[in-house]
């Protein structure tokens, strides 16, 4: 990503993509099912709070019982 990117708190779903490495229609797959963080429109372009996507992860992290039970 480049350096303005990052400056902002919103990412584009390419750029949210890329940070979970995985597609762009992936993302939009997981919006369209409600799974995914929360976005909101601009236009044709969909925007994530950074904020939003990292309290998602956060979360999606929690509900992994696999991974807490081979942490520790």
């Amino acid at each position: 990503m480049s350096e303005t990117s990052t400056a902002s708190p919103f990412m584009t779903t390419k750029e949210l993509a890329s940070v979970l490495r995985t597609t762009p229609n992936a993302i939009r797959i997981l919006r369209h099912r409600g799974l995914g963080p929360s976005g909101f429109r601009r236009g044709r372009q969909v925007l994530y709070r950074r904020a939003a996507v990292d309290a998602w992860l956060a979360a999606k992290e929690a509900a992994d019982h696999l991974a807490q039970r081979a942490a520790a």
